[in-house]
């Protein structure tokens, strides 16, 4: 590749990442629904036409936005369980430490996942289920749960990811001084479905 060329190619990576992130600073005052592609294209310094370069509408903008934001948490998630002796709590706090990190990422996931277009929804649904079936290979691996069946794995896996989802979306709403209340009880939460998979006959 020229240096020509590769300099395009960056330029073009920087207007994508400048399009992504004014969406999301915009998002969090009125929402996605409220946004236009005007000003979107005017937050990253380019005409409307030029956006159409970068993705084919609204929709594909904010389902990149998901994918990228959920990817990045489930490749985190790998390095994590690759630590040797991680505890589940360990797990649940680092999850939020994520989230700590992109608070406008995970405010925009959560606000989307139920009031979002229905593509946004799709896309969050499709995310959250890749998370429910790397959680399900994780629990496969349980010797205590050798004689579980795939669906009550998953079963299991969706309560944990929906319960730790339902908390990341207190926790960025929260009173500042309650944040680490909320992921307490997420932590206790989790602990209590993991004793409920101990008893349950599957």
């Amino acid at each position: 590749m020229s240096e020509q060329a590769a300099t395009r190619v960056e330029r073009k990576e920087r207007t994508r990442s400048a399009l992504l992130d004014g969406t999301l600073s915009m998002a969090a005052d009125r929402g996605f629904a409220a946004l236009s592609l005007r000003e979107i294209a005017r937050s990253a310094g380019i005409v409307p036409t030029a956006f159409y370069r970068h993705f084919s509408s609204l929709d594909e903008l904010g389902t990149s936005l998901v994918e990228e934001g959920v990817r990045q948490l489930r490749l985190a998630l790998r390095e994590m369980r690759r630590t040797p002796n991680a505890k589940l709590g360990d797990t649940v706090r680092f999850v939020f430490e994520q989230v700590d990190g992109k608070r406008d990422l995970w405010g925009f996931l959560i606000r989307e996942r139920h009031g979002g277009s229905a593509a946004m929804r799709g896309a969050i649904s499709v995310e959250m289920q890749l998370i429910v079936r790397e959680l399900v290979v994780d629990l496969s691996r349980v010797r205590a749960l050798d004689d579980w069946s795939t669906d009550d794995l998953e079963l299991a896996a969706d309560l944990i990811v929906s319960t730790v989802a339902d908390r990341i979306a207190d926790y960025l709403v929260i009173d500042a001084r309650e944040p680490a209340r909320i992921i307490e009880r997420a932590v206790l939460q989790v602990r209590l479905i993991a004793l409920g998979m101990g008893t349950w006959k599957p």
